[in-house]
């Protein structure tokens, strides 16, 4: 059995499993079982995933599990997957807030099953293509394949009455993003061209062929403001409160748990422009500043759990921006940590608000008043998930504010003294809301009368706290394990 995974090609296998679980759910006599045949895919996934980590040896600060063929001789461009220890751990985070998604929409989605969750199949397909792509153009595709399903899921199943235009806000403006990242990846295949008479978009080649500063400077501007778009960041973030209001609230879970923009920074746009990165590390400090100080005061002036998410994740988004500005391992590893909890945070917090949803039909403070009393447990756990947004001591929160804190405070003293008083903030709007939704006075019948979390329901939220705690009791491990990539990340830019 040992030998018959070593031979495998695991991350192929792992891609593969999903678009045969959506094509499934279209055969399958009853249309009802769409969701049973999604859910078996996603933990058939899991178990996948449990393999790739078993075999992936964190001491090892290159791209791991490799596996290549041949796709377009003529570029040349190659199907080319691995992961190293900046990306491995967000294929199980990934897989398990896809199952949450999943879980929140089984009593929600009665209209077109089979389509709903054969589209959550291939975004997740995209998703993990996204984290494990090594080729540019694979990874343009990956990324560009996601806006499908995710307009179709937004349009169709949007809550709101404007989730047409909110999908179609969405789609432009990725579509508009995606034409500065293949330029950037395409300058660079050119440049590479110049200096070794071929073309390349393999990541490994782009990063150990030199390019010249002025063209440094033009595809770091290119591959930044395609990945601002989706991270988002002040001021490219206008579509996420729109989208947060008017798309399905468990698909919005997965726009702001999968922070893929600030991913495509960290893998991308950094390494392969490092001069330029440095030269310009008072741009990202300034964005991500603004980012931190804007998204906590707008998050202050919310009514609505889900716009106050929203302008949060925007804020977090910044002190990310922020920390990775500094260009050093303690800031890059907060940076990793903290998008792997939004994953589990922000993910969490908008599936448990999707249950709140389903419940009381509605997010707005006004209408949830006393929300605790009948629904203690989702109160509770949603508490927990609040907390470790905030950053609070034994939640993986913590651990991944103390070290971005760090090295802002290191590199830009100011910035990081601006990202403390928006942490401040955070607790303000965090707090303030919690109470007035889950402890203020009661009303509407609707939430005197609502049942608690189900069995299903309660167990999803459990894994994403206990995973919470888990980590935040104990980072050491998760920490040590990324340090060798990180290692391996900053000695790349002092080459650069």
């Amino acid at each position: 059995m040992d030998a018959m995974w070593l031979e495998m090609p695991l991350l192929s296998l792992l891609f593969m499993t999903l678009p045969i679980g959506a094509a499934l759910t279209w055969f399958w006599p009853r249309p009802e079982q769409a969701r049973v045949i999604a859910l078996g895919t996603a933990l058939l996934d899991l178990v996948i995933v449990g393999v790739i980590l078993s075999r992936f040896d964190p001491t090892q600060a290159g791209y791991q599990l490799v596996e290549q063929a041949r796709w377009i001789p003529s570029l040349p461009v190659n199907y080319l997957v691995g992961v190293d220890g900046l990306s491995v751990f967000f294929l199980p985070t990934t897989v398990l807030l896809f199952i949450g998604v999943i879980v929140a929409s089984w009593n929600t989605v009665m209209s077109h099953q089979r389509l709903f969750f054969s589209l959550l199949l291939l975004l997740e397909t995209t998703t993990l293509g996204i984290f494990c792509a090594l080729d540019t153009v694979l990874f343009f595709l990956f990324w560009e394949l996601s806006l499908v399903p995710l307009y179709f899921l937004i349009s169709l199943w949007g809550v709101g009455p404007n989730r047409r235009y909110a999908a179609m806000k969405y789609a432009m403006v990725m579509l508009a993003g995606g034409a500065p990242l293949l330029l950037g990846f395409v300058l660079l295949a050119f440049n590479h061209a110049d200096l070794t008479g071929a073309l390349a978009f393999d990541l490994p080649s782009l990063l150990a062929t030199p390019v010249p500063i002025e063209t440094e400077r033009v595809v770091f501007a290119l591959l930044f403001l395609g990945f601002a778009v989706k991270m988002p960041v002040f001021p490219l973030h206008t579509w996420f409160p729109v989208v947060a209001m008017e798309g399905p609230v468990a698909v919005v879970a997965l726009l702001a748990g999968l922070k893929l923009g600030v991913y495509g920074l960290i893998r991308f746009a950094i390494p392969l422009a490092p001069a330029a990165a440095l030269e310009w590390h008072w741009v990202l400090a300034g964005l991500g500043t603004v980012a931190i100080l804007y998204g906590a005061v707008a998050a202050l002036a919310q009514t609505n759990l889900r716009r106050m998410m929203a302008y949060s994740s925007l804020s977090h988004v910044g002190l990310i921006v922020l920390a990775l500005s500094a260009f050093n391992v303690q800031g890059l590893q907060g940076a990793v940590l903290q998008l792997l909890n939004f994953t589990l945070v922000a993910g969490g917090l908008f599936i448990a608000t999707s249950f709140l949803y389903q419940r009381v039909g509605s997010s707005d403070v006004l209408s949830l008043g006393g929300a605790a009393r009948s629904m203690p447990i989702l109160a509770s756990l949603f508490l927990v998930l609040g907390l470790a947004s905030l950053g609070l001591p034994g939640t993986s929160g913590f651990p991944a504010e103390l070290l971005m804190l760090i090295a802002a405070l290191k590199t830009h003293t100011g910035a990081g003294l601006a990202a403390l008083f928006g942490m401040v903030l955070g607790a303000a709007y965090f707090l303030s809301l919690y109470r007035r939704a889950f402890f203020g006075p009661i009303t509407s019948p609707v939430v005197r009368d609502a049942v608690d979390l189900l069995p299903r329901e309660r167990a999803v939220l459990l894994v994403f706290v206990g995973l919470v705690i888990a980590i935040g009791l104990a980072p050491g491990w998760l920490l040590e394990m990324l340090r060798p990539a990180a290692e391996l990340w900053v000695a790349r830019l002092a080459m650069g």
